[in-house]
């Protein structure tokens, strides 16, 4: 079973930049898919980004390419989600999720790919 905790949530001006964190804890696999989602009210949960903690593979939805990049510290157990240049549309319930499967392509973009959630951290910008 694998715990996540989310953290880093806040408010921020456009333009400006937050870095969330997703510590994992629990029974860890070596290969592991690291999702993050984020959910607005009224509206379903959409993938934002996703890394295979063994590997290189990183998939980003279209809408923050080259503006959110995602990373993990493997001593730590952490998964970073770094947003720069946020948008008003940024504003949202950031959550992380957890699958023991390799990332293997954009269906990890999806929720029904994880079956382990956070709690969610809040983001806003203004």
């Amino acid at each position: 079973h694998v715990q996540l905790v989310e953290s880093g949530g806040g408010s921020v001006q456009s333009g400006g930049s937050l870095r969330l964190s997703c510590a994992a804890s629990g029974v860890i696999g070596s290969s592991m898919c690291i999702g993050w989602f984020r959910q607005t009210p009224g509206k379903e949960r959409e993938g934002v980004a996703a890394i295979s903690t063994n590997g290189d593979s990183r998939y980003y939805a279209s809408f923050v390419t080259g503006r959110f990049t995602i990373s993990q510290d493997d001593v730590a157990n952490t998964v970073y989600l770094q947003m720069n240049d946020l948008k008003p549309d940024d504003t949202a319930m950031y959550y992380c999720a957890a699958e023991a499967a390799f990332c293997s392509s954009l269906l990890y973009l999806r929720t029904r790919a994880y079956t382990y959630w956070g709690q969610g951290t809040q983001v806003t910008v203004s």
